[in-house]
């Protein structure tokens, strides 16, 4: 037996020995690009993302995400080829994006440990509920920049210029094109000022002098009032989970500034 024969059948040997470790890889791996694995876990992932979005889990969307996989990897490894990870910018961009995925992480973590409970839902329903009242108003307004301008139209009303079209000189573009109509709300909607000088017209009345806000000044009308109907809890639990979640947040935020030491 010839060395060249005997070193040709020992290189068959153990690429045949290698065929089931390369078969095992494969099973754990969606590819393997230039030795690098992309582990099915990625894929399944994927998918994932995709199916939350709508898309129906198919062999053919699979096949289509391991392309996209492939396609990425080898992006990256040119990238990595070229030196680029080094790159100052480069360096600040993924540090940005590993401390948004350590704190989504960390959000994550302690809503699972605090979770938010079916009592605290409720109990901030009730309370949410006894703040609004147990009244709306349909109020109308006119926004002007000064007390005299604002003067001005209330005599205007009083002579009997029509309050719709009087307020689409308003300042207040969203409500002035339905005549300074604001719909049904409860008197938490609006700043202090407003609300408190609303909640003391009779129905069809207008403030005799202007209600001076943050936002400038006021003339306001009550159309009308009604009992309040509050949405039914179901309707309204994940808002209100999420804002107790976002008071959890804001309290660990708290917690953590309060033990740092900040220079």
């Amino acid at each position: 037996m010839s060395h060249s024969f005997l070193s040709l059948r020992l290189a068959k040997l153990a690429a045949a020995a290698l065929l089931p470790l390369a078969s095992a890889a494969l099973a754990q791996n969606a590819a393997v690009v230039n030795n690098k694995p992309i582990p099915k876990q990625r894929v399944d992932d994927f998918v994932a993302a995709l199916v939350a979005q709508g898309r129906p889990d198919t062999p053919e969307l699979r096949a289509a995400v391991r392309e996209e996989l492939i396609a990425r990897e080898l992006f990256v490894q040119e990238a990595e080829k070229k030196g680029l990870p080094r790159n100052a910018d480069v360096q600040r961009q993924l540090e940005n994006v590993r401390q948004d995925i350590l704190i989504r992480a960390l959000i994550r973590d302690h809503l699972k440990v605090n979770p938010v409970k079916d009592d605290e839902i409720k109990a901030e329903y009730e309370k949410s509920r006894k703040q609004a009242g147990d009244k709306e108003y349909r109020a109308r307004h006119i926004l002007v920049d000064s007390e005299d301008e604002a003067r001005g139209i209330i005599e205007q009303l009083k002579k009997g210029a029509k309050f719709e079209e009087l307020a689409k000189k308003s300042k207040d573009t969203g409500s002035a094109q339905s005549g300074g109509d604001l719909d049904w709300n409860t008197p938490q909607t609006f700043v202090k000022e407003f609300s408190e000088a609303m909640v003391r017209l009779d129905k069809g009345k207008l403030t005799d002098t202007p209600v001076k806000t943050q936002f400038g000044y006021h003339v306001i009308r009550l159309d009308d009032t009604r009992e309040a109907k509050a949405p039914p809890l179901e309707e309204v639990r994940p808002q209100i989970q999420q804002e107790i979640e976002r008071r959890r947040v804001q309290a660990l935020q708290q917690a953590l500034r309060e033990k740092a030491k900040i220079q």
